[in-house]
């Protein structure tokens, strides 16, 4: 279609969503409770469930496929039921059992589901922990800690050399370890224990699927307890936000060791009866190219990436209409998760869609935690803004609690899980007496008018900081209002100033959008700019910033400073770079410092 795109007039594609529905409940305390009461599925109550019922009505679709030199490596639903209870035989002949742990070390892949959900069909739980934990040059403290709190029966990798430090450990020793490819002496070859005698699944709502380990961004890492009950449930409450029929396709590389790419995006897709391809792409320069090649390849229905993937991918679609079409072809539904997406990185891709289509496609995103199941709230409406978190998922309520000039938002309902594994003090204090969960965050309705025009995130409680004036800093909310006011030329920033007299950024270039203006200074006079414009629209001192400093290179991935889900650690990030911190805050800056 030729002409300038119009963002607000073209129409949506229809995105088969159900009816919004909202109970609304305002208290004395200044409290507001929001309630969706949509009802939803409960059929499936275990993880299993679904591939028992997808194995017999859809048997020869596909599952699960992953890449295989230029073709896939594809897994219909029948033959993946057979595959999980062969394994599942192996593991129990291994000694695992109802209420073990196997700790998975190994990237996404179509071996990693299967044995998964093999092991949770035997009633004992999987622990899968982010690969950079045990890959080689990464710290290996950070898995010693995470089995000392796991404290697992049995070791999956998918590649036993790429992992061969780790498994070497002495925190590992004498555990038995199945391993898809490098299967050392004395290792259980995952092909061999697809020869075993099959055994039908043992698994029951309450029994313990999945023991996530949380980011650790706020203190030492804990292991969220996913009943199969909570996962189930979920799976179910968000796919009764929609009115389809249709079966998923889905293209992702959510990493499964988060409760995003293990529950809303992998077992959503069983859940709903569709098809998962995994991507080996990461939302970074250097890998952002396997994901291109596989969307060239694969028109998913719909697609969720963390909005530094969204932009980087859409440089991608900007520059190729062959790549544009076949994405725009089917696609209902684009989410972002993880962090909050620049409005700019929205409007840019509708443009592309508009102009090859006519048609916009509504953005969505989720919100809760890994405790949450992940989704407590989510837009099931059509929408074309950045910065909403939506409304709570069917079967779910959300309170708003005062909390200084803010709201802390609580979350109840049936995905939450019971508790952190051995910390029966802290899982108790992590909900109110009412029952909510307490996720430390701060949210507001957008129209406190009408909350059913929606949520947005207003900051991490625990994140935030104080000035040395006093002044309050919400962290979260000024480094997505800096990230997008700057435009394209930076894809990240980390907030500093706790004690100090003004806010600091250290930024993070977006290497495409840098090499769009031409050279250093051109990026920094748009950085510059950009930060002034945020600077004159902001409320008190608390969303000003004062300095910035550009940081050469990118974030650091086998320190854990950016997280395999492609966002910033904040603290981590401040406490390695200290030098970096005392030049933006020098009584006398040097030239690189931008001084507002």
């Amino acid at each position: 279609m030729d002409g300038t795109p119009d963002l607000t007039t073209a129409p949506f594609r229809d995105a088969r969503y159900a009816p919004r529905r909202l109970d609304i409940e305002r208290r004395d305390d200044g409290s507001l409770v929001l309630a969706n009461p949509t009802p939803f599925a409960t059929s499936f109550l275990t993880t299993l469930d679904a591939l028992d019922r997808w194995s017999v009505e859809t048997l020869d679709r596909v599952w699960l496929a992953e890449r295989d030199g230029e073709g896939w490596r594809t897994v219909t639903y029948a033959q993946a039921a057979r595959q999980v209870a062969a394994l599942a035989g192996g593991l129990q002949g291994l000694g695992l059992k109802r209420g073990d742990c196997l700790l998975i070390l190994a990237r996404n892949g179509v071996d990693h589901a299967l044995i998964s959900y093999a092991t949770m069909s035997l009633g004992a739980a999987v622990a899968p922990v982010s690969p950079q934990y045990g890959l080689a040059g990464a710290d290996l403290s950070r898995l010693a800690y995470a089995c000392g709190v796991l404290k697992p029966d049995a070791v999956y990798t998918d590649d036993a050399q790429a992992f061969g430090g780790a498994l070497e450990a002495a925190f590992l020793k004498g555990l038995p370890v199945v391993a898809s490819a490098n299967a050392r002496e004395g290792d259980v070859r995952f092909a061999d224990l697809l020869t075993s005698a099959p055994t039908p699944s043992v698994a029951r709502p309450d029994d313990i699927a999945k023991l996530l380990l949380t980011s650790g961004s706020t203190g030492r890492p804990k292991a969220v307890i996913g009943l199969h009950r909570n996962i189930a449930i979920n799976a179910a409450q968000i796919a009764a936000c929609f009115d389809d029929p249709d079966p998923p396709v889905v293209v992702n590389a959510a990493p499964w060791s988060h409760s995003l790419g293990a529950n809303a995006i992998l077992h959503m897709v069983l859940q709903r009866g569709g098809t998962l391809y995994v991507d080996a792409g990461q939302p970074t320069p250097a890998k952002m190219a396997e994901t291109v090649r596989n969307l060239r390849e694969v028109a998913p229905t719909y697609h969720n990436m963390v909005p530094a993937g969204w932009g980087l991918f859409v440089s991608e679609l900007e520059k190729d209409d062959d790549l544009a079409r076949t994405f725009f072809s089917r696609v209902r539904v684009l989410q972002y998760g993880g962090a909050s997406i620049g409005q700019s990185i929205i409007d840019r891709v509708q443009a592309v869609a508009i102009r090859l289509t006519g048609e916009r496609i509504t953005f969505a995103t989720g919100y809760g935690s890994t405790e949450t199941g992940p989704t407590a709230c989510n837009i099931h409406w059509l929408n074309g803004r950045g910065g909403m978190i939506g409304l709570p998922v069917p079967g779910t309520a959300v309170k708003l609690v005062p909390a200084g000039e803010k709201f802390e938002i609580r979350v109840k309902g049936p995905q939450v899980s019971p508790g952190y594994l051995g910390e029966p003090e802290l899982s108790a204090a992590a909900f109110d007496e009412e029952g909510f969960y307490r996720l430390g965050d701060a949210a507001r309705a957008i129209d406190p008018a009408d909350p059913e025009a929606g949520l947005m995130f207003d900051g991490r409680l625990v994140e935030n900081f104080k000035l040395a004036s006093g002044t309050f800093v919400a962290a979260g909310a000024l480094r997505v209002a800096a990230v997008s006011a700057i435009g394209g030329a930076v894809s990240d920033a980390v907030v500093c100033g706790e004690g100090q007299d003004g806010v600091g950024l250290m930024l993070f270039l977006d290497p495409a959008g840098a090499a769009k203006l031409g050279s250093p200074e051109a990026v920094r006079v748009a950085v510059r700019a950009g930060l002034e414009r945020m600077n004159a629209a902001a409320r008190g001192g608390g969303g000003k910033v004062a300095r910035a400093l550009i940081l050469d290179g990118a974030p650091d991935a086998a320190s854990g400073e950016l997280t395999d889900k492609g966002y910033i650690n904040q603290a981590l990030a401040r406490d390695r770079r200290p030098a970096e911190v005392a030049r933006l805050f020098a009584e006398r800056p040097d030239e690189g410092v931008l001084v507002f």
